[in-house]
């Protein structure tokens, strides 16, 4: 039976993955940033199915300190996305993601844009580091219980 940590684990896993994956490929260029959400979110999905099989089980206590790893990725990678050092952040986006206020679709940077700075992603990346947090405690003490 997957345990409930494991089930909440796969949860975050399938929707950060998912977001990451959609977020690279609505990206009007593929920069740097977008390549590192592309493969990150594949990889965040791979862990979210092998959490719901007997494979889980090879990966032991190594699980959460992964989430832990993918999160820290995904918030650097809106760190540098906000403050324009990661490349493909858009020509002059800053932090709205490529759109800003009066800009058409056919004007400003909206064209130009690689992916901006993404509250969302961030929000997610703060859930999987809270899951994988949650994973690593929950390994030693109540996993084999049943989970949380």
């Amino acid at each position: 039976m997957v345990s409930n940590t494991r089930l909440y684990g796969a949860s975050i896993a399938f929707a950060s993955g998912t977001y990451s994956l959609w977020s690279a490929s609505t990206a009007t260029r593929m920069g740097a940033s977008g390549w590192v959400m592309a493969l990150l979110g594949v990889v965040v999905l791979v862990h979210g199915v092998v959490l719901l099989t007997d494979y889980a089980d090879r990966l032991g206590g190594a699980s959460g300190p992964l989430m832990i790893g993918y999160a820290a990725v995904m918030l650097l990678n809106q760190a540098l996305l906000g403050t324009g050092m990661m490349p493909g952040s858009g020509t002059g986006s800053g932090m709205t993601g490529g759109m800003s206020a009066g800009d058409g679709m056919m004007g400003g940077s909206a064209m130009t844009a690689g992916m901006g700075w993404d509250a969302g992603m961030a929000f997610l990346a703060l859930l999987m580091l809270a899951s994988g947090v949650i994973m690593t405690r929950s390994h030693g003490s109540d996993a084999s219980a049943g989970g949380m």
